[in-house]
């Protein structure tokens, strides 16, 4: 394997500097709101933080972290909820040049110690039920060394730790591939993983989503994923904190999220289609518009039809739903808006073509391989497939990450090196069509492979059976060699199961793709990933569907 060479770009940059650089060009301009209760009237407060305000804090964080000993390339294991805070803590530590661990605390209790264990953070901060946590599984924590409390709890917490009146924090001058914290993966499709993120990938990240999506300075995004709060305030956007738990994001209320964009004036949002499900369907039966938007990004799984013409309907004229495609490791990759899926590729995806998910991102490149689960080491031309042909997913740019922290199987599985720098091998499949956009086919690890030695994929022909009125959506799956259509109800749809399940078939039956299906086995509630609630757990279907036959 070719050794990675991390010494091609020797700049001083620190991604602290794009707080600091907003501070000094808006510093009155509102950084950070969050809503806090709601007055005698009924309305709700929005405390806030200016830009100036938010990079003060992550002084008076940075000079107290520091007092107690956290340093450059320190472990600080951060798991606190959304709010005022969160961001100058970020920043705090990207000054320091420590190196903040982000982990889904949704996951499990025992995937989330797994994390632990292995990253080995030397600092947490945490909400006090973590410190809890901490006391009955000391083991997973044994590395902790300084431990601080959100809130305001004496010299261990937060805000004991503050040290006010000090003046800025002398940024760590950190280089472009100098790391910068390590964010784990949902662990929807696998072992979560630390992926560990440089302060050239954050900046080449900022780059291409503002240029993207011509993001504009004093924008305001409603954050319903907090962690992507960060970068719209690197692009200078306020950044409101919806009232929501964004580890369940399909239990947000609609109401109170268009309640925040319409009180704060909201011109962008991010979040998962399970969150914005619901809005449209609340926009719709209210009659409700939302005049201030003009974009909502929308990823974490594939985005239906209906949901992109509804959203038409519910934003102003020229704004649309755009979908982002990309991973942990490698953000974005491509993007496709409403526009060009409602009046291009929503037909090819009806009959079975795959979901679209746009042109290549500025900057990155992406090439279609051979469809194989070995490694490979290093790249050549001869691992392409041809144009439309479907194969895996293989991004290379200033996006992609290089590494799964301690974790070098991982890497050495998900990495191709080409000239001293990788190329991320997404575990999706798909395809480059004639246009050169980019169309996703599922998950590698979820082709079904047949009793003949053939594959089907999963996305291409599940698009077959969602076109049924009454499906909310289906999971193809493997049984032993046989190709099983698992399928969850529109919610309040009553139905015959033998009845529905042969109009499913004969749907089948009338794509190439699909007719050799010939079961068909309905769940009440398909199992979902935690950070967006919308990836399907197949391989826990698998286990069910074959209980069943």
């Amino acid at each position: 394997m070719e050794e990675p060479a991390h010494d091609v770009d020797t700049r001083s940059f620190n991604i602290a500097s794009a707080m600091e650089q907003q501070a000094a060009q808006r510093p009155f301009q509102r950084g950070v709101v969050y809503p806090n209760g709601r007055d005698a009237s009924g309305h709700v407060r929005w405390p806030h933080l200016t830009f100036g305000g938010l990079n003060s804090l992550a002084d008076e964080y940075a000079h107290g972290l520091a007092d107690l000993g956290v340093s450059k390339g320190d472990r600080v294991s951060l798991l606190v909820k959304p709010s005022l805070e969160f961001i100058p803590l970020v920043f705090a530590l990207f000054k320091i040049g420590a190196l903040p661990v982000l982990i889904d605390p949704g996951m499990g209790r025992k995937p989330f110690l797994s994390c632990i264990e292995r990253m080995q953070p030397r600092g947490l901060i945490a909400e006090p039920v973590v410190h809890l946590l901490k006391v009955f599984f000391s083991r997973s924590f044994g590395s902790v060394e300084i431990a601080l409390k959100t809130g305001r709890g004496g010299a261990n917490s937060l805000e004991g730790i503050r040290r006010k009146g000090r003046g800025p924090f002398p940024t760590h001058p950190a280089q472009v591939h100098d790391e910068a914290a390590i964010l784990f993966t949902s662990g929807s499709t696998g072992p979560a993983k630390g992926v560990t993120y440089t302060h050239g990938v954050f900046d080449a990240q900022l780059r291409s989503i503002q240029q993207l999506y011509d993001i504009q300075p004093g924008e305001i995004d409603l954050a319903c994923f907090p962690l992507f709060g960060m970068f719209s305030m690197a692009m200078g956007m306020t950044v409101v904190i919806p009232d929501m738990d964004p580890t369940q994001p399909a239990k947000a209320d609609p109401q109170k999220l268009v309640e925040a964009i319409q009180a704060q004036g909201c011109t962008s949002a991010f979040g998962s289609p399970a969150i914005w499900k619901n809005v449209a369907l609340s926009c719709r039966e209210q009659g409700t518009t939302l005049p201030s938007m003009r974009r909502i990004l929308m990823a974490g799984a594939p985005v239906p039809t209906w949901m992109h013409q509804a959203f038409l309907e519910i934003l102003p004229s020229g704004a649309q739903l755009h979908t982002p495609y990309g991973a942990t490791e490698s953000l974005p990759v491509s993007s496709i808006g409403s526009q060009e899926v409602l009046t291009d590729t929503q037909h090819r995806t009806r009959e079975g073509g795959g979901f679209c998910v746009g042109r290549p991102a500025p900057g990155v490149e992406v090439r279609i391989i051979g469809i194989t689960d070995a490694p490979i080491d290093n790249w050549s031309e001869d691992l392409e497939v041809p144009r439309t042909e479907i194969g895996e997913i293989c991004v290379a740019g200033p996006v992609v990450t290089w590494e799964y922290k301690e974790e070098p199987e991982h890497t050495a599985a998900a990495k191709i090196w080409r000239e001293g720098a990788p190329f991320h091998r997404i575990g999706d499949l798909g395809f480059l069509d004639e246009a050169g956009r980019l169309w996703f086919c599922g998950r590698k690890s979820h082709r079904v492979r047949l009793a003949d030695g053939s594959e089907m994929y999963t996305v291409p022909c599940e698009a077959i059976f969602n076109e049924h009125a009454a499906i909310y959506r289906t999971a193809l799956v493997g049984v032993d060699g046989e190709p099983v259509i698992v399928a969850e109800l529109e919610p309040g749809v009553k139905a015959d199961p033998a009845v529905l399940a042969d109009e499913l078939l004969a749907l089948g039956a009338a794509n190439p793709l699909t007719s050799a299906i010939q079961r068909v086995l309905f769940h009440p509630a398909f199992p979902v990933d935690v950070r967006h609630n919308a990836k399907i757990h197949r391989g826990e279907l698998a286990t069910w569907a074959r209980a069943q036959v």
